[in-house]
């Protein structure tokens, strides 16, 4: 299966799943150093094909082919994580949890945190440590290249960072190997979410 056809798939079954609701998120995988395919700007994702991704620029966001469709809007944050990690894949979604504890946690002013720890599900993250993590949460700015810049900044300054990041009132995003390892990050890290708010915010702070 080709990359553009993987993508349209996974995005078809998130959409199901309730994380990707309208035309919201967006999923890439890298394809060499200097790019990677990203889902476009706009789409139905529970109607996604192959045509409608696109071939960016893993140094400028831009799409590679000026009559390519579109890229995402939240394009700049996967290239910034492509940049400051050695991510293969990307995914953010609107999953609801995670989005309403990102809320939570989140600070409009400035980067915040949200604290999990004794979740057997952490172990799903690759942490060196997985009995607990902090994940950050950035402010959700109307300009999202001023996000990425804080995403990377961040990244870079915390090489040990759980491959995880959420923007409040905006979602959750992951990153891995590959798609399969982001979005099984992605499934733990929305359940961990949902775990905590059953729990009524006791078990993150």
């Amino acid at each position: 299966m080709s990359p553009g056809a993987v993508l349209a798939a996974a995005a078809r079954e998130l959409y199901q799943r309730g994380w990707l609701p309208g035309t919201s998120g967006n999923i890439s995988v890298r394809l060499s150093a200097d790019t990677a395919l990203i889902t476009a700007s706009g789409r139905d994702k529970g109607a996604l094909t192959e045509s409608d991704t696109v071939l960016v620029s893993v140094d400028t966001s831009a799409a590679v082919r000026p009559e390519a469709p579109r890229p995402s809007a939240e394009t700049t944050i996967h290239t910034a994580i492509y940049r400051a990690t050695k991510a293969e894949a990307v995914v953010h979604t609107h999953s609801p949890y995670a989005t309403a504890v990102a809320t939570r946690a989140g600070n409009r002013a400035e980067l915040s945190t949200v604290d999990f720890r004794d979740f057997e599900l952490l172990k799903g993250l690759g942490l060196r440590d997985p009995s607990a993590t902090s994940i950050p949460v950035f402010p959700n700015h109307a300009d999202v290249p001023r996000i990425a810049a804080e995403v990377e900044r961040y990244l870079i300054e915390h090489p040990d960072a759980p491959p995880v990041l959420l923007i409040e009132h905006h979602g959750l995003t992951t990153w891995g190997a590959d798609y399969a390892q982001a979005r099984n990050r992605m499934e733990c890290v929305e359940s961990i979410c949902q775990l905590s708010l059953l729990l009524k915010g006791r078990a993150f702070s």
